[in-house]
């Protein structure tokens, strides 16, 4: 029957979930040390950016392989990500904790975590997509989330609408457990990819470097 052929919406998208499944497995693995789990986001989001172009090939090889190139600055932004997230945290802790509850802790909360979401939010794609120093890598993400001001809102309501829709119930949790991390980054890489892609079509663009000689922190 042509609904069930290689060709069928079906299939495709049964095809699309078990890469899902495979994918969110290795990085669940792979970030339990914890100390990993930034090289593992970024093999992550190396497997993502070619299953948006349609290209990801063996999902466990093209993760490894992205796990061993981005070991090194991976690590180091996932513990910026793992620090700025608490840095937030610890915001709204002392906004509740304090008599009278001052609004100030709140707004810095809400401000500085709005910040560190435009440093961050494609600093994992730049990572996986080209070779920059680290330095590079998040002053460039900081400018196309300014640059791509609205777009970046817009991803980052599909976000929370993610994760709202996660941690809906139980039920909704248990099977975000398999495929929740990888679908929340297979939708930021679907965004940055069509970015990269423009970029990469300017003349002498400095938003974003294929390869630099100065491949270190």
């Amino acid at each position: 029957m042509k609904f069930f052929s290689v060709d069928s919406p079906l299939y495709r998208f049964l095809n699309r979930l078990w890469d899902v499944i495979q994918l969110n497995f290795f990085w669940l693995v792979c970030s339990i040390p914890i100390i990993t789990i930034g090289a593992s986001t970024a093999a992550a989001f190396r497997v993502c950016l070619k299953m948006v172009d349609d290209e990801e090939g063996y999902i466990g090889r093209e993760f490894l392989k992205g796990f061993k190139e981005n070991w090194k600055q991976g690590t180091v932004v996932g513990f910026l990500t793992l620090l700025c997230t608490y840095v937030v945290y610890l915001d709204v802790q002392i906004f509740e904790a304090v008599e009278g509850n001052p609004v100030i802790f709140l707004i810095i909360a809400m401000v500085s975590g709005f910040l560190f979401f435009l440093c961050l939010i494609y600093a994992f794609p730049l990572l996986a997509r080209y070779r920059n120093s680290l330095l590079g890598t998040l002053k460039n993400s900081f400018t196309i989330s300014r640059r791509f001001f609205l777009r970046t809102l817009l991803l980052a309501f599909v976000i929370m609408v993610e994760l709202l829709v996660w941690f809906y119930s139980s039920t909704t949790l248990f099977i975000g457990f398999f495929i929740g991390p990888a679908c929340i980054m297979f939708t930021i890489a679907g965004v940055a990819l069509r970015i990269f892609q423009t970029l990469e079509k300017e003349p002498n663009t400095t938003v974003i470097r294929e390869e630099s000689e100065n491949d270190d922190l």
